[in-house]
């Protein structure tokens, strides 16, 4: 934990790999100061800590030294080497809380993720997102200044208890993808050139990384066979090959230039990764849906009917089926991929890391998805009196919102009060000031003379008394006739309610690190009751 007041022996250097000046680093709460051993040096530092916007700082174990780098604001910084990685800790943590303290955001920019504490380590991102929410959450800001900074809790601890807090705020977070267009990649013409009579397709990265989502099959076989079989130009020159025979509407020709080409027979006929999916997701179907029930509805079955690639009507021989390709096929896939979208996040200079990052996504996706379909199977066959309870045998420890306490109370309060004065005798007393000084007179006298032999007030008379006084506690808008969404803390004043409110936080942050450590199985835990029982309760009860 950080101290308010620092000195550690150190080197101000203006580069990393500089020999330094040797000299005596103090630092404070609002300031960092350099002073050189050698006196007539002119190298003096006294920096605010507001104008330092991030850190970065060597890694443990490393073979580098013991360099911290503060970031400045306006531009620059400051190096200083320390003896020892454990001085350099000492001093990270401290920058880490003053700069949190300042409440000028905690921006740090190391290669490696920031050590936030002892036992934690978290990014950029993750630091930021926690200056964002104490900056934005004022209670949130002094629970943290007075359990963290006053060295109860770490920083790990504090926000052990708000992962949700955490989580909700990075899932509200859409990320926007951009997705694919909706015209049709499969139907790129090549240009002709009419005086050397070429053919050349124009295949961009975008082009190709497009081509791998459509076609597992041709992703599939990039991997097997670039570049250890052919060149990437090679394949790619196939791969146009094979499109032309398809736009030329000749299957017999496409099934002529497969049998000379193996190669080519990959991208002339069905894929057959698609075809092993659609299989998958027809098995994942609910088993009660009748899906032959509407089968030919389409006609699609029939002879003469649908439309393929060119939009003509044929029929070729059966041996030739698998080279022939219909635009319905097409059109089908090519929605399928818009609808889902980009699945991976790569750069697209190299096509082999695409296609490697596809082939993972995919894996993926299959993985998540066999996990979704056993499980609806298990609810879809469940039998209540054989399953075991969905949720957490336990019951998470809740603790009532101050504003709801006060007022929870007055219902039943009401009618248990109503509820003891039942069949008695309601009686209605009205004195005036005189009347009520002599009778107070007349008491005194009394006890003077005879002392406190028997009871000043019976006890039934004292409960009947308590439970009024409770009744007319809680119920005090009712009473008095107040707003009925108002509460007891509503009739205070606001610094009071202020007060109670921010101390009736604090015992609840306690109390929720207090019972999350039990049972007490190691030391850490023994000495985190410790610090919370004696540190926490002297903090609150005797400041």
């Amino acid at each position: 934990m950080a101290t308010r007041h620092l000195i550690k022996r150190a080197k101000y250097k203006t580069t990393a790999k500089g020999s330094g000046i040797p000299g005596v680093l103090e630092m404070t709460k609002n300031k960092i100061a350099f002073k050189p051993n050698d006196p007539t040096s002119v190298t003096m530092i006294n920096v605010d800590f507001r104008s330092i916007k991030g850190h970065k700082n060597t890694k443990e174990g490393s073979s580098n030294p013991p360099l911290i780098n503060l970031v400045l604001d306006q531009g620059g910084s400051y190096i200083f080497e320390f003896e020892n990685f454990s001085d350099l800790q000492v001093c990270r943590e401290f920058v880490v809380n003053s700069l949190a303290k300042s409440g000028e955001g905690l921006i740090a920019t190391s290669d490696k993720p920031v050590v936030a504490s002892h036992d934690e380590q978290l990014s950029t991102a993750e630091m930021e997102l926690r200056m964002k929410l104490l900056q934005e959450n004022s209670e949130l800001q002094k629970l943290h200044k007075q359990f963290v900074l006053g060295n109860i809790l770490t920083e790990s601890e504090f926000w052990a208890t708000r992962k949700k807090l955490l989580d909700g705020d990075s899932s509200q977070k859409s990320k926007q993808r951009i997705g694919f267009k909706s015209s049709m990649i499969l139907d790129t013409l090549p240009l002709h050139d009419a005086r050397t009579n070429k053919l050349t397709f124009n295949l961009t990265q975008e082009t190709k990384y497009q081509i791998f989502a459509l076609k597992p099959a041709v992703q599939q076989a990039f991997l097997n066979l670039v570049p250890n079989k052919m060149t990437e130009k090679d394949f790619w020159t196939k791969y146009c090959r094979a499109e032309l025979l398809h736009y030329k509407r000749n299957a017999m020709a496409a099934a002529a230039e497969a049998a000379e080409d193996e190669d080519l027979v990959i991208f002339l006929k069905d894929d057959d990764i698609l075809a092993s999916e659609a299989r998958r997701k027809i098995r994942r179907v609910d088993p009660t849906l009748d899906i032959e029930a509407d089968q030919g509805d389409d006609y699609m079955h029939l002879p003469d009917h649908g439309i393929f690639r060119d939009g003509s009507k044929e029929i070729t021989e059966s041996q030739h089926e698998l080279y022939r390709r219909t635009f319905l096929q097409d059109l089908n896939r090519q929605g399928e991929v818009v609808l889902e979208g980009r699945t991976i996040d790569v750069e697209l200079d190299n096509p082999t890391n695409v296609a490697e990052a596809l082939a993972q996504s995919r894996q993926e996706s299959d993985a998540t998805a066999k996990e979704e379909r056993l499980y609806r199977t298990s609810r879809m066959t469940e039998m209540e009196d054989l399953q075991a309870p969905h949720d957490h045998p336990f019951t998470p420890l809740c603790i009532k919102d101050p504003r709801d306490y006060f007022d929870s109370q007055q219902a039943n309060a009401l009618k248990t009060y109503d509820d003891t004065r039942a069949g008695t005798e309601q009686l209605s007393c009205s004195l005036n000031s005189e009347e009520a000084y002599g009778f107070l007179r007349r008491s005194i006298s009394e006890i003077e003379a005879m002392g406190l032999s028997a009871h000043m007030v019976r006890p039934e008379v004292a409960l009947t008394v308590i439970n009024g006084l409770t009744q007319n506690i809680s119920s005090t808008k009712y009473q008095l006739g107040k707003n009925v969404h108002e509460s007891v803390l509503d009739g205070l004043p606001n610094t009071t309610k202020e007060e109670l409110l921010h101390y009736w936080t604090s015992i609840q942050e306690l109390l929720r690190h207090f019972w999350s450590s039990y049972p007490i199985t190691t030391s850490y835990l023994y000495a985190k009751v410790s610090v919370v029982l004696y540190n926490g309760l002297t903090t609150l009860f005797f400041q």
